[in-house]
């Protein structure tokens, strides 16, 4: 077994990540603006395409504008509408099995490092499957559930859900509105990620190590195609997931002053993957990043 460890300073315009917000205590949906969410409606009505799909619930984007953090803007089309959203959900593994370390109730061994890396960098089944099996369905529910983050929520429409092994066989628990093995809202995972920049997954320390998986990723498809080309020197902290015609991606970029941001997309069509990397540039564009 190559067991990968990985130490990286992340810092972004004297800037490192987590960072403190002075309203940092604010709920992301108490951050909601009307004239960021009157431009990503726009973004989506005027492609037919995409509004067809949002119309029927088939598409949801989720847009956290960073670029001033004292005043953090958020916009959603069909934000707490859950979908099936294949390795996407493998964050909401990291979260649990980071948890269960913190507390000591698993030991942070090589071969869990690596499992962890593998999972979240190269979406690997195998090591996702292992630390399932690891830390098991309850406790992943316990953590999405709890007070503290409240990243699954019956009360709005669900959110972030592992029920199910990355793997044929073995036992399921599946989310209680849909019925759904991996789930996801766009308006949750970018509560995953506001959260995580601030350094509020579990603590600062934890959130650190987390930034340290996320960042880098080994898979150059969807959003991180274009933000090879757009912004090649930005740090991109990000998971994606693909499943016959379901296709999510969702990232934090820091890059220079104004190119900020949370993105989340959750697409149900066979051009899924083509949808999520045209979007990229028309965010771009209504952030007013150049």
């Amino acid at each position: 077994m190559v067991i990968l460890f990985i130490t990286v300073l992340y810092q972004g315009i004297g800037q490192e990540l987590p960072v403190k917000v002075d309203n940092g205590n604010a709920p992301l949906r108490s951050l909601l603006h009307v004239e960021l969410q009157k431009k990503l409606e726009k973004v989506i009505s005027n492609n037919p395409g995409w509004n067809s799909l949002a119309k029927k619930k088939k598409m949801a984007v989720g847009l956290v504008d960073l670029s001033d953090i004292n005043n953090i803007k958020f916009a959603r089309v069909n934000g707490n509408e859950m979908m099936y959203a294949a390795s996407l959900p493998k964050i909401a593994v990291l979260l649990a099995a980071i948890d269960a370390i913190d507390k000591g109730e698993l030991k942070e061994t090589p071969e869990v490092k690596s499992d962890m890396y593998l999972m979240i960098s190269k979406s690997n089944n195998q090591a996702t499957t292992r630390m399932i099996d690891r830390i098991g369905y309850r406790r992943i529910e316990r953590v999405l559930t709890s007070d503290k983050y409240n990243l699954y929520d019956e009360e709005t429409g669900g959110g972030l859900w592992v029920g199910k092994r990355y793997a044929a066989g073995g036992p399921t628990h599946r989310e209680p509105l849909k019925n759904l093995s991996h789930a996801a809202t766009v308006t949750q995972v970018c509560r995953f990620y506001y959260l995580l920049f601030q350094g509020k997954l579990v603590n600062e320390k934890r959130s650190k190590q987390m930034l340290d998986i996320m960042k880098d990723p080994s898979l150059h498809h969807k959003f991180v195609s274009v933000m090879d080309q757009i912004a090649p020197k930005a740090k991109i902290f990000r998971k994606s997931g693909t499943w016959k015609t379901y296709h999510s991606d969702s990232m934090l970029v820091w890059g220079n002053a104004d190119r900020k941001y949370i993105l989340v997309a959750l697409v149900d069509d066979s051009n899924g993957e083509r949808i999520i990397r045209d979007l990229v540039k028309p965010i771009e564009k209504i952030l007013n990043i150049n």
